[in-house]
C-alpha cells in the first residue's frame, strides 16, 4: 500500500471506506469540469470505477496509481492525484499524470505540493522513466502546478479538443527522470 506524506497533505492508495468519498469527488462537477471524459455520473459507475482501482492495486502489473489526498490536520479530502501506466519499457514505464482537486483548495498550493511528492515517488521508487500530462490552455491553474513542478512543455494543440460547447487549446508537458533529477526539489 502506497501511503505518502508532505508537510500538509497525506496522499495513499484508496481502500474500500473511501467509496463515498470517491463517489462525491468523481461526481463533483466543478471539480471534473475539464475531466469530463473520466466524471462519473451514477453511483453504479463510481461502485465499478472504484472497484476497478481497488483490484488492480494487487497486481503485479498495476496500472492506477492514483491516490486519495486528505489535509494532515483535519483528514478533510482535497482530491486525488496520481498517474497511469501506459507502457513498461525496459528502460521503466511510461505515464500519464493527473490530478483534481475540490475547488475549495485551489490556489493555495496543495496540488504542487502533492505532485512534486508523487514525482518523487515515480522516479525515485516507482521505475518510472517519463511522465505526461496536459490540460486545457485556459486552465492556467493546472497549467501552473505543471510549472512549479518542473514539467516541460511538449505540444500546443489549436483548437484541439472538444470541451462544453467549443474547440478549445490543449497543453502537453512532460519530465523525463534525468530531467526531473536536475530540476528535483523538496519543499513538498
Amino acid at each position: 500500500m502506497i501511503y505518502l506524506e508532505t508537510k500538509r497533505l497525506i496522499l495513499r492508495d484508496y481502500c474500500e471506506d473511501d467509496f463515498n468519498e470517491y463517489y462525491r469527488l468523481k461526481t463533483d462537477s466543478e471539480t471534473m469540469y475539464y475531466l469530463q471524459d473520466i466524471k462519473l455520473h451514477t453511483k453504479e459507475d463510481a461502485y465499478d470505477d472504484f472497484h476497478k482501482v481497488l483490484d488492480d492495486m494487487s497486481k503485479s502489473d498495476r496500472k492506477f496509481y492514483f491516490m486519495h489526498i486528505e489535509s494532515k490536520d483535519s483528514h478533510e479530502q482535497i482530491g486525488s492525484i496520481g498517474y497511469t501506466v501506459m507502457s513498461d519499457t525496459p528502460v521503466g514505464k511510461i505515464v500519464g499524470a493527473g490530478y483534481f482537486i475540490y475547488p475549495k483548495f485551489w490556489g493555495k498550493g496543495y496540488t504542487t505540493e502533492a505532485f512534486q511528492r508523487v514525482l518523487e515517488f515515480a522516479f525515485s521508487e516507482n521505475n518510472v522513466y517519463r511522465v505526461s500530462t496536459g490540460c486545457l490552455a485556459e486552465n492556467i491553474g493546472s497549467e501552473r502546478v505543471m510549472q512549479k513542478c518542473g514539467l516541460i512543455k511538449e505540444a500546443e494543440h489549436i483548437d484541439y479538443e472538444w470541451h462544453d460547447g467549443k474547440m478549445k487549446t490543449r497543453l502537453e508537458y512532460r519530465l523525463l527522470k534525468r530531467e526531473w533529477g536536475q530540476t528535483a526539489n523538496s519543499s513538498y
